[in-house]
C-alpha cells in the first residue's frame, strides 16, 4: 500500500505488511514468528474471550530528519505490560523478547513510518491474550503475544488545539481496588458508555470522576488529566488511574522547565482554579482542554479566551515532540534509534 497524504492520517487502523507473534505453551515462551495475516486463530473457549485475560500497550515509533527511526521509552511499556499481566494472572512476556518483537514489527514495516515533518507516527500495539481453553473461571495455561503497527495521525481530530470535554457521572471506567491501574481491555469497554454519550452531545471525550465519591478527577477517557496554575503542574493520583508513560515524561519536562510538580488527588471543584488544563497519553500526546462542561449541572469552564492552547501546554508539547522526532537533544535518554 502506498501512502502519500501523511499529514491527514486519521487515528485508526491501516493494514501494514507484517506482524510479530509468540506463543506460551508448557510453561515457556517460544520463538518470535513473522506473519502477514492480520487475523488470529484462537479457540472459542479462550480465556481472553470469556474472562477478560487481555492486556495491551500503546507505543509510537518516530522518523527523525536524519532518516533514522526512534522508539520512545519502550522499557516503560514492557514493564507496564508485565504489571498488567501479573495483575490478571497472565504469563508475563519477557522484556528482551518484547524489545526484539517491537523492533522486528517496526523495521519490517519501515516504509509505513510517516516521514519527518508530517506530525504523524507509527503506532505500535503489543497485545497479550489468554488463548488456553477454559470454561471455569481460572487463568489460561496458554498465551499469545502479538505486535502490529499502523501509521496514525492525531488521536483527537482537533490535533494540538483545544478540545471540549464533558464530565461523566453516570458511569465508571474503573472501580476502587479494581483494574483501573492496569492497561487491560475491560477498562476501555467500561469507558465506552461514557465516551459515546459525550460524543453524541458534541464533546471529544468524557472526564471520569472517582467511582466512590464522584469528587475527584480520574481520567479523560483514555488519557491522564493535568492542570496548570501558580507555576505548578498538577495531575491526579489514584489507584484507579493508569500510570501514563507520557504523563511521567511530561512531569520530568515540567520540572526541567522550572515548574513545581504535584501528583495528588484533584477535586473536580478545583477545575475552576486552573489557568490551563489538558489530557496526555501515547495516542493523544498532549491535548489542551478548552472547555469542560458538566452535563448534569450545565456548568461550563472555559480555558483561554482566544481558542488557542496555553503557553505552558504549548511549551511542553513542543519539547516532548521535539525529543521524540529527534529535533531537540534527548538529555533524558528516552529515545532509542533502531534503524
Amino acid at each position: 500500500m502506498e501512502l502519500t497524504d501523511w499529514k491527514n492520517l486519521p487515528f485508526g487502523y491501516i493494514k501494514t505488511d507484517y506482524n510479530i507473534r509468540c506463543y506460551y505453551r508448557h510453561g515457556n515462551w517460544g520463538e518470535l514468528e513473522i506473519s502477514s495475516d492480520d487475523h488470529l486463530n484462537i479457540h472459542m473457549a479462550a480465556t481472553c474471550l470469556h474472562y477478560g485475560q487481555q492486556a495491551f500497550e500503546g507505543m509510537k515509533a518516530f522518523m527523525g530528519k536524519d532518516g533514522k527511526i526512534r522508539l520512545f521509552r519502550w522499557q516503560e511499556n514492557a514493564r507496564r505490560m508485565t504489571r498488567s499481566a501479573e495483575g490478571i494472572f497472565m504469563a508475563p512476556f519477557p522484556e528482551d523478547l518484547f524489545k526484539k518483537a517491537i523492533e522486528k514489527a517496526v523495521l519490517l514495516n519501515r516504509h509505513f513510518v510517516p516521514p519527518h515533518g508530517t506530525g504523524a507516527a507509527l503506532y505500535i500495539r503489543p497485545l497479550l491474550i489468554g488463548t488456553g481453553a477454559e470454561v471455569g473461571v481460572k487463568p489460561a495455561n496458554e498465551y499469545m503475544f502479538v505486535v502490529f503497527v499502523t501509521p496514525v495521525g492525531p488521536y483527537f481530530k482537533e490535533g494540538f488545539n483545544p478540545v471540549r470535554i464533558a464530565i461523566e457521572k453516570d458511569s465508571d471506567r474503573a472501580a476502587p481496588l479494581g483494574t483501573g491501574h492496569l492497561k487491560v481491555g475491560g477498562n476501555y469497554a467500561a469507558s465506552l458508555r461514557g465516551i459515546m454519550k459525550v460524543v453524541k452531545a458534541g464533546y471529544s471525550s468524557p472526564m471520569y470522576l472517582d467511582a466512590k465519591e464522584k469528587r475527584y478527577i480520574d481520567e479523560i477517557g483514555a488519557a491522564n488529566f493535568f492542570g496548570i496554575k501558580n507555576n505548578t503542574y498538577i495531575t491526579p493520583r489514584s489507584d484507579s488511574i493508569l500510570p501514563s508513560i507520557t504523563n511521567k515524561s511530561v512531569m520530568t519536562l515540567a520540572e526541567d522547565m522550572g515548574l513545581r510538580v504535584e501528583c495528588r488527588p484533584v477535586e473536580v471543584e478545583e477545575l475552576e482554579s486552573f489557568e490551563e488544563a489538558g489530557a496526555c497519553g501515547t495516542a493523544a500526546i498532549i491535548a489542551p482542554i478548552g472547555e469542560v462542561h458538566d452535563l448534569e449541572t450545565g456548568k461550563t469552564i472555559i480555558y483561554g479566551k482566544d481558542g488557542k492552547p496555553g503557553p505552558v501546554s504549548t511549551s511542553i508539547y513542543k519539547k516532548l515532540t521535539g525529543i521524540q522526532f529527534g529535533d531537540i537533544e534527548d538529555k533524558f535518554g528516552w529515545m532509542e534509534i533502531i534503524g
